[in-house]
């Protein structure tokens, strides 16, 4: 049974028949309208019916696959607002509905705010190129990061990396950000730092070795002297963090220079950061932080970022 929906605004949704669907690659995660964290965040009307919408669930892996496609596509578009194209780095992998040990990634060399849903390639669990997707060669380093992300995290569904700017720069110090912000805490407990750099990650133990900095439950991770890593339950979900975490860095960065001429620094304390992070680390929450880059992105292309 799918979930019945009739829409008032982005953000909002009445629900009827809340249950989630067995066959979404969302299905780990509790129905939306059950959880009590999540409906917190957000106030409706007197009885009780006008909800969140949170992570859709889908009847057809088919739709799925083209839902993921087309906010995939938009994510990409989101970095290359927030500058994080450069080159021929970074990469956004999700794992595909149909073909499970599959997964979708961005193509070689392709500008990200130029992405469309369709430029999307479709790689096997080797990663090559198959049918279904954009027959256009991939960044072999995203292969070996991404895939053993995926390997060693069967819950995350999606993974973002790129070289933006404030990450690379804070990752030469090789240790986590500080509680300095409360938009900072929403890592806090679920960052790690891989401690080490083995260079251009076209080696299988280089891929690994991050994945295991990662960690089992973590949402995050810093490479030193490389960039910034982030996962989530939805593409939606890696997308925002990433910039989250980025811009996290800038002001840790910003934070580190005021010190350094005398201005004291004041963290927040463990269980002021723990209760924030207990409201925020939620997939539905961070879901939902993405979906007005996603509106205006649709809204900016005219559409285009959907085909």
């Amino acid at each position: 049974m799918s979930t019945t929906v009739t829409e008032t605004n982005p953000a909002q949704v009445v629900v009827t028949n809340p249950d989630p669907n067995p066959h979404s690659t969302t299905k780990n995660i509790p129905p939306a309208s059950e959880d009590k964290v999540f409906q917190a965040i957000a106030r409706g009307d007197r009885a009780g019916k006008l909800k969140l919408r949170g992570v859709p669930t889908f009847t057809d892996p088919y739709a799925e696959r083209q839902w993921i496609r087309e906010h995939m596509a938009a994510a990409f578009r989101y970095f290359g607002r927030e500058g994080h194209n450069e080159g021929i780095s970074g990469h956004i992998s999700v794992r595909d509905p149909v073909l499970k040990d599959h997964f979708w990634i961005n193509p070689f060399a392709k500008h990200f705010s130029a992405m469309k849903a369709s430029d999307l390639v479709l790689v096997d669990p080797e990663g090559y190129v198959t049918e279904g997707g954009a027959q256009l060669p991939i960044n072999e380093a995203g292969f070996m990061i991404h895939s053993e992300i995926h390997k060693a995290r069967p819950d995350v569904m999606a993974a973002a990396h790129t070289h933006g700017i404030y990450g690379k720069t804070w990752s030469v110090f090789g240790k986590p950000i500080e509680m300095i912000t409360q938009d900072s805490c929403n890592f806090f407990g679920k960052l790690g730092v891989y401690e080490d750099h083995g260079g251009v990650a076209l080696a299988v133990d280089e891929g690994r070795n991050i994945a295991k900095a990662l960690g089992p439950e973590n949402i995050a991770c810093i490479l030193q002297n490389h960039g910034l890593l982030t996962v989530g339950q939805t593409v939606d979900e890696a997308a925002w963090l990433f910039v989250s975490l980025d811009h996290a860095c800038h002001a840790q960065l910003m934070a580190e220079a005021a010190a350094a001429n005398g201005v004291p620094k004041k963290i927040i304390p463990d269980d002021v950061a723990q209760y924030t992070a207990d409201a925020a680390q939620n997939p539905h929450n961070f879901y939902t932080e993405f979906q007005p880059e996603f509106d205006f992105t649709v809204e900016q292309s005219n559409g285009r970022v959907l085909q």
